[in-house]
């Protein structure tokens, strides 16, 4: 075995529940460590990891022949373990995630951590994650710590000296970044419809992924802009060297920016590297239920793989595969329901390939209830469902739906409708 992997067999227990930092904040040299000598670690028994978004190919199905995996989504590469009947999903609200942890009904007992280098202090930041690890450390009985050059010290603590390491190792592994494309015209148009709702002054909370670039650069002509947000792409930093993300009219944390974990490449971990301006922050404050409610206009943008025409939306399974989560869209969506000004917003395209994704009836799970809905956009359009009965529901989410596919939803709309007892306005 290798150095690392004898020490990492000295602090294990079979049984054992780790974790680690996801997307990015993978600390790819200690969990591809773990893959390897996975036998040997496991010491006759076996581990189990908690599993969240992916990006790199580290964990695969075959590696289940020691390793249980348990997370919270099936997105990326992890999409294989799904469907390979590995991955055993929680579906719960990102909200819930430290709560669970520290009533003991999720456990966390080893910790591995992808850390900045330390300031003149000797503090290690957490660099480009905090959301559930701060929880899952305070629980864990071992902490394991990768510092790597190219790891931004950022601030919102909680920060770590050497010492509070159980292990603590250098690496120069390849740090991962999120790959980028283009929006296309479809992810234009949602964008621009978006920035036709958002008042200068808003605060933003977004996903990541094309339609939220593209929603940040049509913002590039608002003023005063502010984020709070579960999770930050590249698009944040060309906002704010243009002028417009100032957090200056936020209602709490004004002057600084929030966010749970950077998902981006080498420009936004320069930027947010030792960048007063941004704080990281814990889900526990990210998704608090009372913070978001205290923010004034807080535009919530959050995506999903189908809505019916009652406003039932499902962000979890497609074509039978499970492929998202439940996540944190609802702790927003609510948030901005609460907020003075807010904008509970779920934007996605009409159609996947010739699928209309307005449909009669879910192909999935309710992820967030038709109660929770708020507005509703395509590219052809904003369907607001604040307010609005069943049958007003279901001829503003046919207008916004793919023309090829309107036809179809109204005939099937005035049978869904008799069903809920309401009646389809002719």
């Amino acid at each position: 075995m290798s150095t690392i992997a004898t020490r990492l067999q000295a602090l294990l227990r079979p049984g054992d529940t780790l974790w680690w930092g996801q997307a990015t904040a993978e600390p790819l040299t200690l969990t591809r460590t773990l893959v390897q000598h996975r036998h040997a670690l496991a010491q006759g028994g076996r581990l189990q990891v908690f599993v969240g978004l992916g990006l790199s190919d580290t964990l695969q199905p075959a590696h289940a022949d020691v390793l249980d995996f348990l997370g919270y989504a099936a997105s990326g590469p992890h999409r294989a373990l799904a469907q390979a009947g590995v991955l055993d999903i929680i579906p719960s609200h990102y909200s819930q995630l430290p709560p669970l942890i520290a009533q003991g009904h999720i456990p966390a007992d080893v910790v591995l951590l992808q850390v900045s280098p330390p300031d003149a202090q000797g503090r290690h930041s957490l660099g480009q994650v905090r959301e559930y690890l701060p929880a899952a450390m305070e629980h864990a009985r071992v902490i394991v710590g990768e510092v790597h050059r190219d790891v931004p010290w950022t601030a919102g603590g909680p920060y770590l000296q050497a010492g509070d390491f159980d292990l603590l190792i250098d690496s120069d592994a390849d740090l991962l970044d999120m790959a980028r494309t283009e929006p296309g015209t479809v992810e234009q148009a949602i964008a621009a419809h978006i920035a036709g709702l958002v008042e200068d002054g808003s605060c933003l909370q977004l996903g990541v992924g094309n339609l939220p670039e593209a929603v940040l650069t049509a913002l590039h002509r608002h003023r005063d802009l502010g984020l709070h947000s579960g999770a930050i792409g590249d698009g944040v930093v060309a906002l704010a060297d243009a002028g417009v993300l100032t957090h200056a009219r936020k209602s709490v944390d004004p002057g600084i920016g929030t966010a749970g974990v950077l998902m981006g490449g080498a420009g936004l971990r320069q930027w947010a590297h030792c960048n007063p301006r941004l704080q990281m922050r814990d889900t526990a404050y990210t998704h608090h239920p009372e913070v978001l409610a205290a923010m004034d206009k807080l535009v919530a943008i959050n995506s999903a793989i189908e809505v019916d025409l009652t406003g039932q939306i499902n962000a979890e399974v497609a074509g039978g595969i499970y492929m998202g989560a439940v996540g944190g869209a609802v702790d927003f969506l609510r948030g901005a329901a609460r907020s003075k000004g807010g904008l509970p917003i779920l934007a996605l395209p009409s159609t996947a390939k010739t699928h209309s994704r307005i449909v009669p009836r879910l192909g999935g799970p309710v992820s967030t209830p038709r109660a929770d809905a708020g507005l509703i956009v395509t590219e052809h359009g904003v369907a607001d469902l604040r307010g609005q009965p069943l049958s007003r529901r279901v001829r503003r989410l046919i207008d916004i739906a793919a023309p090829q596919h309107r036809e179809h939803l109204e005939q099937q709309a005035h049978g869904l409708l008799r069903q809920c007892g309401a009646v389809f306005p002719c």
